[in-house]
């Protein structure tokens, strides 16, 4: 098959858009952060505001990602999304206001920041249904590399947009251009043409019961999930959290700067994989590409050099995104359009969750073993993990849909 065949998707108008869209706003989404821990450090030098800040972010999208869910599944998507664009939009213009005038205080940065992951916690909920909302069960898997591949992109682009502007002007503006790429978003979001799926009203509370009852009737998807609260969890501590303190010691900043950009080119090389690997088992080829964290925590523990870390990072990356993109075109085939959100929900409600507990967690046990020994741990305890998710019957056998059939309610 040409690349010509792999990229047909893009002939859908509506997939271009919604691409287009999504880049944007992933883009969007990697500026907020590094514009933002700037800005609360000229307005305060304490670590412990940057904390408040980001933590008022944080908390309420965790609590709320259910909620999110459940609108997304009730409502037309694409007016979630347009809505959750604007009011992200316009939480960052105010931000951007308050702190190119001088008078940003921490305790507005924090509320301002509050709503802004209230908002936040409706996009990727909603966001998941559209591309299985406009496209045939066997387009989807090419259409979520081509995303896949355009977010990944957006990522690495927008951490070297931040740094640009915010090294040569200021986090203000840099908060201002975060803003303008949320409200071009949803200007891109208000030309899609999505189809109606007829939805039943219902309370919020049946409505959280019939996603929960979805997603631990298919064995799959609470196996994979629950393995991931704990491959999230160890990946944070060990590689988000602990990596950095390693470099730190041996290999130096600029060292990790070059692992950050390794792992970026790894996403972006899996993007370019999966837009013709196109496998028959999704969810297979993407737990054994979760295999790929492996050699990284050993090489932390064992070998911390650039060049070994850096390679390392790559196929990281690369294994990253093969699940990735696996998971969302099986989630994309297998689940009822009308549910779709609600399922995702969940799924990233373990996946968030796990975060925070890696960060908390390891501190201690670095202190009271080695940060050699929690990389260690932290690959056996991965390698574990992954096989006994892959052991599972359904996990395994999971194929795609080559049918033309558009995924039904």
């Amino acid at each position: 098959m040409s690349w010509r065949e792999d990229l047909a998707v893009l002939r859908h108008r509506d997939v271009r858009i919604f691409i287009s869209a999504r880049f944007i706003s992933t883009l969007g989404s990697s500026i907020a952060p590094i514009a933002l821990v700037f800005a609360v450090l000229d307005v305060s030098d304490a670590a412990s505001a940057v904390g408040i800040v980001l933590a008022a972010r944080s908390i309420p999208n965790i609590v709320f990602l259910l909620v999110g869910g459940v609108i997304s599944d009730r409502l037309p998507r694409k007016l979630v999304l347009i809505a959750a664009n604007s009011v992200c939009a316009l939480t960052q213009a105010l931000a951007a206001v308050l702190v190119l005038s001088g008078d940003a205080q921490i305790w507005q940065l924090a509320v301002i920041e509050a709503v802004n992951g209230i908002a936040a916690a409706f996009v990727l909920p909603a966001m998941v249904g559209i591309l299985p909302s406009i496209l045939d069960r066997s387009e989807l898997p090419q259409a979520n590399a081509v995303s896949g591949f355009a977010r990944s992109i957006a990522l690495i682009g927008g951490g070297a947009v931040a740094g640009v502007i915010v090294g040569l002007t200021s986090p203000g503006i840099g908060l201002a251009v975060d803003a303008a790429t949320f409200g071009a978003g949803a200007l891109l979001l208000s030309l899609l043409t999505v189809p109606r799926i007829e939805r039943s009203a219902s309370s919020m509370l049946h409505d959280l019961r019939v996603g929960w009852t979805e997603f631990v009737s298919r064995q799959w998807v609470w196996t994979v999930v629950a393995g991931f609260l704990v491959l999230n969890m160890v990946f944070t501590a060990c590689y988000s959290t602990l990596g950095p303190v390693i470099a730190d010691d041996t290999f130096g900043r600029v060292g990790w700067g070059a692992v950050s950009a390794c792992f970026g080119a790894g996403l972006i090389a899996g993007g370019i994989v999966m837009i013709r690997l196109k496998p028959r088992y999704p969810v297979r080829i993407g737990m054994f590409g979760m295999l790929s964290i492996v050699p990284m925590y050993v090489c932390l523990a064992l070998a911390p050099h650039t060049i070994v870390i850096a390679v390392a990072a790559f196929v990281v990356g690369l294994g990253f995104e093969l699940f990735g993109i696996g998971w969302e075109t099986a989630l994309g085939q297998h689940i009822p359009l009308d549910k779709l959100s609600r399922v995702s929900s969940y799924d990233m409600l373990g996946s968030f969750v796990a975060g925070p507990i890696g960060q908390l967690s390891v501190g201690y046990l670095a202190a009271v073993t080695s940060a050699k020994a929690v990389e260690l741990y932290g690959a056996a305890v991965h390698v574990v993990v992954v096989i006994a998710v892959l052991l599972v019957p359904s996990v395994w056998r999971l194929q795609r849909h080559d049918t033309d059939q558009p995924v039904k309610a």
